[in-house]
C-alpha cells in the first residue's frame, strides 16, 4: 500500500521538505499532497472569476477556490500532518484539522510546546503531537512498516 500523505499548515519554513527527505531516506511507501503554498498564487486563485475592489471579495474568492484543492486532496489522504508555526496564526491549518477530524481522517498536529494552551482542542482530536519534522518522519515510518 502506497499511503497518500497531505501535509497542511505553516508555508515560511521548510518542515514539508524535511518529512519528506525524511520518508525517502527510509525509503517509504508515500506520496504526499499539500495546499498551495505560493502565498502570492495562493491568494490569486480566484482572480480568474474577476477582479474585485474590495479585498474581503478577493480573499473570498480565492479561499473557495483553494478549498477546490484541500478538501479533494484531504479527503482522499490515508494521514494528514498539520503544521502550526510560531510567526503567523494558522487559523487555515485549523480549520484543516477540523475537517479531519469530521472526516475521521487520522491526524498528527506538529507545533512548539509554547501553544499547547490555544491548540488543546486540536491536539485533543489529533493522533499525535510531534514538535519536530523528524518526529512525524519516526510516526510515519511506524505506521508503515511496524518498527
Amino acid at each position: 500500500m502506497e499511503w497518500n500523505i497531505y501535509l497542511s499548515g505553516e508555508i515560511h519554513t521548510d518542515w514539508r521538505e524535511k518529512i519528506i527527505a525524511g520518508c525517502e531516506a527510509h525509503n517509504l511507501s508515500v506520496t504526499f499532497s499539500s495546499a498551495v503554498t505560493n502565498h502570492e498564487a495562493s491568494d490569486a486563485a480566484g482572480d480568474v472569476l474577476g477582479s474585485e475592489e474590495n479585498s474581503f471579495w478577493r480573499d473570498n474568492k480565492s479561499a473557495k477556490v483553494n478549498s477546490i484543492r484541500i478538501k479533494t486532496l484531504i479527503k482522499n489522504c490515508d494521514l494528514a500532518v498539520v503544521r502550526f508555526g510560531d510567526k503567523y496564526k494558522q487559523w487555515n491549518a485549523a480549520f484543516d484539522a477540523g475537517f479531519c477530524s469530521a472526516l475521521d481522517i487520522p491526524f498528527i498536529t506538529l507545533h512548539d510546546d509554547d501553544i499547547i494552551h490555544p491548540l488543546k482542542e486540536v491536539d485533543a482530536s489529533a493522533m499525535a503531537w510531534a514538535t519536530t519534522p523528524e518526529q512525524i518522519v519516526e510516526i510515519i515510518k511506524y505506521t508503515i512498516t511496524q518498527k
